[in-house]
This record gives C-alpha cells, sequence and structure tokens, in this order.
C-alpha cells in the first residue's frame, strides 16, 4: 500500500510541475507565436496574444489534470511546444 501511496504522489507531483513549468512554457511559445502570426498590427497582436495567455494558460491546467496519464500531460505539453517553437524559429529564419 505505501509504494501505491508513493507512486500516486509522484505522479500528481509530475501533473503539477507539468502544469506549472510545462503550462507557463507552453503559454509562452503560444502567445510568442500568437504575436507574430495574427494578421493585425504588432501592438495589437501582442495586446491580442496577451490577454489569450490567460485562457490558454488555464486550459493546459485544466488538461493536465484531466487526462489519463502523467505520462500522457507531457507528451500533450511537449509536442505543441515543438511545433510551436518550430514556427517561430522559421518565422524568424524568414524575416
Amino acid at each position: 500500500m505505501a509504494s501505491l501511496t508513493a507512486s500516486y504522489r509522484l505522479a500528481v507531483a509530475s501533473r503539477a510541475l507539468a502544469a506549472i513549468l510545462g503550462g507557463y512554457a507552453l503559454t509562452a511559445l503560444a502567445i510568442t507565436a500568437l504575436a507574430i502570426f495574427l494578421p493585425m498590427s504588432r501592438a495589437e497582436a501582442s495586446l491580442t496574444a496577451t490577454l489569450l495567455s490567460f485562457l490558454i494558460y488555464t486550459c493546459v491546467v485544466i488538461w493536465v489534470f484531466a487526462t489519463r496519464s502523467a505520462t500522457r500531460a507531457w507528451l500533450g505539453i511537449i509536442a505543441p511546444m515543438v511545433v510551436l517553437g518550430a514556427l517561430v524559429w522559421l518565422q524568424r529564419l524568414a524575416s
């Protein structure tokens, strides 16, 4: 029973780290991509992306704790981060 409790606690701690750190990193990449790709002036795009960051971060945190496993939570954060990071990087190379 003690090992089950320890594994459960590790899973919850992993999800908490995924929600806090991974959610922050994913949100930062998402607002960077939105600020670059939204079809409006740079100031309006930055403001819109910043306002959307609250919604994005909240959804990421909810999703991390709603998914079946901590592994799936981490993969669900890392995969979009790779895609968004690649898009931002390619855009920076093009400009």
